[in-house]
């Protein structure tokens, strides 16, 4: 009884850290479900639940696979996936990851940027230099703090976007059926409406990285088919739930424009003047951990983990102590994201996620089907 009650917790438990993957600073800003979603009409109802689904597929196998081959850090996963490939692919993996290495966290210092320029009024230049230099401090001498409050910061993140939409629907029902009414009258094409999702949902296979890890703590490979079916549930539901929150305002002529819609929907919708503040101060601090976890994770791809470095030379001191290198590390880490967040919170969003799930295309996705139309002729093969 104990051992399944301890199997379902860690199912559920790597199905959340699909959704604190997904559900950041960006995420919370609405700006990624206006830009891919609800701009493209009514089927914003039903795309975000085809992108999820198509996530699962692809994140429940490579769960299974980790899990029955034992590879779990995603070097290792990548050798033994692409077999004598690997040359070729595991070096393009990682081409493709350093580019998400930089867009990620530049995004990040976007959207904190973006939000607390509205908030404050303030340029949008100085508002991503504060950030930015918050960050950068935060990434120096506060990793090890944002890590222990991630799960924290994480349910916060979901807590408060449950207080911000759920009333802004409810309220808001009214302006989602006039929403529905002009999004049903303009005849969008699907064609663009699925395009669309699946650019996003390319983008998201990325993620695979990260993941692969966590399949060390799966009982056995179908664990992974199991707890990548939850992430699908709640991921899709919190996606169609900003949806709909963000149809409250899609009939305004300024809502296109928005760097951060969820705060454009709060200031045309109830309790602005609680919810303003709460929601605001929730997606900067998404936005500062999201970052931080980044710059944090390439200062150590650059300069190595202290752990190792520790093993192999004992006689020097590794512990809080942070090197000239790991400084300088974020230091240009920070900066060039600095740089890449001028280009604006929409620019990014819209054109560079694009361009990696171009890239993840040939690295990912194509590998992928590949591989599993290999795997299921052979099952079929064997059973003959």
């Amino acid at each position: 009884m104990m051992k399944n009650k301890k199997s379902t917790a860690i199912i559920l438990g790597v199905s959340f850290v699909w959704f604190t993957t997904h559900f950041g600073g960006g995420f919370a800003s609405g700006a990624q479900i206006y830009s891919y979603y609800v701009r493209y009409g009514i089927y914003c109802l039903l795309m975000p639940v085809f992108a999820m689904l198509y996530n699962a597929v692809f994140f429940a196998y490579s769960l299974y696979f980790a899990k029955k081959h034992e590879v779990y850090d995603y070097r290792s996963y990548n050798n033994a996936f692409y077999g004598r490939f690997s040359p070729i692919f595991s070096n393009l993996f990682e081409v493709l990851y350093i580019c998400v290495m930089c867009v990620a966290p530049a995004v990040a210092f976007a959207t904190g940027g973006a939000t607390l320029s509205t908030l404050t009024g303030l340029p949008y230049l100085l508002c991503t230099f504060i950030i930015g230099v918050f960050i950068f401090v935060v990434a120096i001498f506060g990793t090890d703090l944002v890590r222990r409050v991630a799960s924290i910061l994480s349910i916060c993140i979901i807590v408060g976007l449950l207080i911000v939409y759920i009333p802004n629907i409810i309220a808001g029902l009214p302006q989602i059926s006039d929403t529905m009414s002009t999004m049903t009258a303009q005849e969008l094409p699907l064609s663009t409406a699925l395009y669309s999702a699946f650019i996003y949902g390319t983008f998201q296979l990325s993620n695979i990285a990260v993941f692969v890890q966590h399949a060390k703590s799966f009982e056995k490979p179908g664990d992974a088919i199991k707890s990548m079916g939850i992430g699908f549930v709640v991921n899709a539901l919190l996606m169609v739930m900003v949806v709909l929150g963000l149809m409250t305002v899609y009939t305004n002529p300024e809502a296109g424009t928005q760097d951060v819609p969820t705060l454009f929907m709060v200031q045309n919708g109830v309790g602005a003047s609680f919810m303003m503040p709460l929601i605001s101060i929730l997606i900067i601090l998404g936005s500062v951990s999201t970052a931080v976890n980044m710059v944090a994770a390439m200062v150590k791809r650059i300069c190595g983990d202290r752990k190792q470095t520790a093993a192999l030379h004992p006689q020097k001191k590794t512990g809080p102590h942070i090197s000239r290198k790991e400084i300088i590390a974020a230091l240009i880490c920070c900066i060039v994201d600095f740089g890449i967040a001028q280009f604006g919170l929409l620019t990014l969003i819209q054109r560079a996620y694009s361009t990696i799930a171009y890239l993840a295309i040939p690295v990912i996705l194509i590998p992928y089907v590949v591989h599993m139309i290999v795997t299921v002729c052979r099952r079929i093969q064997h059973t003959k």
